[in-house]
């Protein structure tokens, strides 16, 4: 058995509350999410995605602040880390302390891969590059009626995601994908491709959770025999958000704090 310790959204901004978003008490929450997830016994930490908002300063304001976690944080790019000047946005994963935008790690008999769900976006690259102008081209003509704050996994990035679940799959290996956005159940901020990933990764036994951020009231469903969680936000809640998931040999307990509440995951 082993702990992990996991936050979303926590979304700071210099700037006035837009209620329910409470862009200025992030940093306290953030500060009590890590000196209590110190003494939870956990392994890592992840967040998954919108750290900040609307400036890349903020960075300098919670990046202290994580800093103090006595195990490692492995962070997930959510679509708000974008929010930043254009020529900054090609460093926001090295700002974030990420080998890259997307990647995997083992930890005990499970694969953790981190994913990119900004790799196709209108958000995601600086105006005009090649990443910038071939997304835009490809939500055009085929997710044209997708909200431009959600984003979609690109075809390498795909690619190399099915060769990690085949590889885990013929090792014996569990895998958990973290990525900002969900998949299912359906919702408006669901990836745009989110139909290709759970057609993907849906015959790879490996594959038992799908955990992400992204809609701040949380949600949950299961597809495939595929536990879908989708954390609550820390950012508009008077309170906190956040979990511990410990994991077992057949299911998967989580603890929320705050508003997030209590899961148990059976194993399949």
């Amino acid at each position: 058995m082993f702990r992990i310790g996991v936050i979303a959204d926590a979304q700071y901004a210099d700037k006035d509350d837009e209620p329910p978003r409470l862009y200025r008490r992030a940093p306290a929450k953030i500060a009590e999410a890590v000196e209590t997830l110190n003494h939870a016994g956990i392994d890592f930490a992840v967040h998954l995605g919108d750290f900040i908002d609307g400036d890349a300063k903020n960075f300098d304001t919670v990046l202290p602040l994580t800093a103090k976690f006595t195990c490692p944080l492995h962070s997930v790019l959510g679509n708000h880390d974008f929010a930043v000047a254009e020529d900054l946005k090609p460093s926001i994963a090295a700002r974030l302390g990420m080998p890259t935008r997307y990647y995997s790690f083992e930890h005990k008999d499970w694969i953790f891969v981190v994913l990119d769900g900004n790799d196709l976006s209108t958000y995601g690259w600086p105006h005009g590059s090649a990443e910038d102008v071939a997304s835009r081209k490809l939500k055009a003509e085929r997710y044209p009626d997708a909200p431009n704050w959600d984003g979609g996994l690109g075809a390498a990035q795909l690619a190399w995601l099915e060769g990690i679940l085949a590889a885990a799959d013929r090792a014996g290996k569990r895998v958990a994908l973290l990525c900002h956005f969900p998949i299912f159940p359906e919702n408006p901020h669901n990836l745009w491709n989110a139909k290709d990933v759970i057609s993907l990764i849906s015959p790879h036994p490996c594959v038992k959770l799908w955990l992400n951020g992204h809609n701040h009231d949380g949600n949950y469903g299961v597809v495939s025999g595929i536990h879908c969680v989708n954390l609550k936000g820390m950012l508009d809640t008077e309170e906190t958000a956040y979990a511990v998931l410990a994991f077992y040999a057949d299911h998967i307990a989580l603890k929320g704090y705050g508003r997030q509440p209590d899961l148990t995951l059976a194993l399949r």
